[in-house]
C-alpha cells in the first residue's frame, strides 16, 4: 500500500501528534468512520449533539483537531464533524488526490452523504476552503452556508512568488540543518513579524519531516462550475496573506458567489490567529453570520 508517510516510525510519530492534539482540546468527543468513494475516512465530531450540524475541513499537511482548536467558539452552538482530509495526517485513508481535478470536492460530497444529511452548513480553512470551492462546484445543493477562511482555490499566490518566499529560507534549512532558517521560512505566513506559536511550528516541523508533502493547493475554480450555486456565503482573507493575497481573493469571490460577504482582515497573514484579538473578532464574524 503507497503510504504518505516517510517512514514507519515517522506515521507513528505523526499520529502521536494528532493524539495528543485531541486531548488538549479538553472536550467530549467521538470517532466515526465513513466510506467514500476514494477510501475510508475519519471523522472527529465535538459540540451540542442537538445543535445544527457544521462540516469543517482543515488546512493543508495539517490536522482536524489542529484546526478544531482554533474553532472552539463554535462547540456550545453547534455540532462540528471534522474530517482527516484523505491523503493527508490523520487517520482517513492515505490515498492522494488530484488538486487540479474536483475529485476533493467529489470526496467532501460523499462524506456529506455518508453523514446521513442532504446539506450541511460547510466551513474551509487555507486547503480545506479549496476543498470547499470544490464542493461548492461538485455538489452546490448539499452546502446550507459556505465559510472560506483565508481559502485555498479561489485565487492563489503564484508558485514563483511562494518559492521566493518560502521557498528560499527552505532549501537554507535542508542544507544547514539550521532552526532559524527553518523559522523563517515560514514566518511570511504569519503577520508583522508576530510570532508563530510553538505548537503550530511543532506541527508544521512534524509534517515536513515525516509527510511525504504534498505542495499543489487546490486550484482556482471555474466560474462555469458554480452557476447553480446559491447558498450565502462567507469570505475571510488576509490582507497580507502570501498564499492567498487577500484583495485578490476577495475581488474573485464576489464575481463567483451570488451571496456573499467578504472581510478582509487588516494586517492579517495566512496563519490569522497569532492575534488573538484577530481570532476574536474573526470568530466574532462567523458567529454572526451563522445566526443569519
Amino acid at each position: 500500500m503507497r503510504t504518505i508517510y516517510k517512514t514507519n516510525q515517522g506515521e507513528k510519530i505523526v499520529k502521536d501528534l494528532y493524539d495528543r492534539q485531541v486531548e488538549s482540546l479538553d472536550v467530549e468527543y467521538k470517532d466515526i468512520f465513513v466510506d467514500t468513494r476514494f477510501g475510508k475516512t475519519h471523522i472527529l465530531q465535538i459540540g451540542n449533539p442537538d445543535a445544527t450540524p457544521i462540516l469543517l475541513f482543515h488546512g493543508g499537511n495539517s490536522t482536524a483537531p489542529y484546526s478544531l482548536k482554533q474553532n472552539l467558539h463554535l462547540v456550545e452552538d453547534y455540532l462540528i464533524y471534522a474530517p482527516d482530509t484523505i491523503g493527508h495526517p490523520g487517520k482517513s485513508s492515505q490515498r492522494v488526490l488530484s488538486s487540479s481535478s474536483l475529485e476533493y470536492g467529489e470526496w467532501a460530497s460523499d462524506v456529506i452523504d455518508s453523514l446521513g444529511f442532504d446539506k450541511m452548513i460547510c466551513m474551509g480553512e487555507s486547503f480545506g476552503g479549496g476543498i470547499l470551492a470544490k464542493l461548492i462546484c461538485v455538489s452546490p445543493e448539499k452546502v446550507a452556508k459556505a465559510i472560506l477562511l483565508v481559502p485555498a482555490g479561489i485565487f492563489n499566490a503564484s508558485k514563483a512568488k511562494l518559492i521566493f518566499s518560502m521557498g528560499i529560507p527552505m532549501m537554507m534549512y535542508l542544507v544547514t540543518k539550521k532552526e532559524t532558517w527553518f523559522d523563517k521560512a515560514f514566518l511570511p505566513m504569519a503577520t508583522n513579524d508576530e510570532p508563530i506559536d510553538t505548537e503550530t511550528l511543532d506541527m508544521i516541523r512534524t509534517s515536513f519531516h515525516h509527510v511525504k508533502i504534498n505542495p499543489n493547493m487546490p486550484s482556482n475554480i471555474d466560474k462555469k462550475d458554480v452557476m447553480n450555486y446559491q447558498a450565502p456565503t462567507l469570505v475571510l482573507a488576509g490582507e497580507e496573506d502570501v498564499m492567498f493575497p487577500g484583495e485578490k481573493v476577495i475581488e474573485r469571490a464576489e464575481e463567483l458567489f451570488p451571496d456573499v460577504k467578504s472581510y478582509l482582515i487588516k494586517e492579517c497573514g495566512h496563519i490569522y490567529f497569532t492575534s488573538e484579538k484577530r481570532k476574536e473578532i474573526i470568530g466574532q464574524i462567523i458567529n454572526e453570520f451563522l445566526l443569519e
